[in-house]
């Protein structure tokens, strides 16, 4: 499978999409005498392989691309797909024709024939609880996790910080989780800290996993 560039402006236009209710549907205006595209998409992933494994970086591989026509187009009022993992998706819509045997996909510079969708956020709970005894230095902290879905070791951290809880990942020293986090419930092995120490879990990297997680305090 070979590529080129756009040399008209007769590309893919007008493509809007929307991810709802574990369906993704997908609308474009076609180009003259275009009977068939490949349609690409690229996952980056809070959930979910056959095992329950999980992945959260992008997956492209030749069979992420999907032969779709016109009538089929017409058929489904669009291009609709069944969704079941949270995280974002990049769809891209390639013209597509022959050239001596060899199927030929159109890239757009322009950026028209690309979008990208939110399947939604997994949800991760989490509590703490502390135990400590009268006039004693130490104290004893609890983390329980619940999750929606598998979670890498990777995207969370606690946070230790004197005389109050910390506001932010940056805000006390930080720690890293030794094991990834199952689905459902998660008791996590207790932490000794100072008497007058707090702990509070924050995403190792708010920007990226914050768009596929949401980190809820119970």
């Amino acid at each position: 499978m070979l590529y080129t560039e756009l040399k008209t402006n007769q590309g893919i236009h007008g493509l809007t999409g929307q991810a709802q209710d574990g369906v993704c549907t997908l609308r474009w205006l076609w180009p003259r005498d275009t009977e068939a595209v490949y349609i690409e998409k690229v996952t980056q992933m809070s959930a979910v392989g056959e095992e329950g494994s999980s992945s959260d970086q992008p997956d492209s591989s030749p069979a992420s691309l999907r032969l779709y026509t016109k009538e089929e187009y017409k058929a489904n009022n669009g291009y609709i797909e069944r969704v079941d993992h949270f995280g974002r998706m990049t769809y891209t819509v390639y013209m597509t024709y022959e050239e001596q045997g060899e199927t030929v996909l159109v890239r757009q510079p322009d950026g028209q024939n690309t979008i990208e969708l939110s399947a939604g956020k997994a949800k991760i709970y989490y509590s703490i609880k502390q135990q400590g005894v009268w006039f004693g230095k130490r104290k004893t902290v609890r983390i329980e996790v619940h999750a929606e879905v598998p979670i890498p070791k990777e995207v969370l951290c606690y946070v230790k910080k004197e005389g109050g809880y910390a506001v932010n990942k940056d805000d006390g020293i930080v720690y890293p989780f030794a094991a990834p986090f199952q689905a459902g419930r998660n008791e996590l092995p207790a932490i000794e800290v100072g008497k007058n120490e707090y702990v509070r879990l924050f995403f190792t990297d708010g920007r990226t996993y914050g768009q596929m997680y949401e980190l809820i305090l119970e």
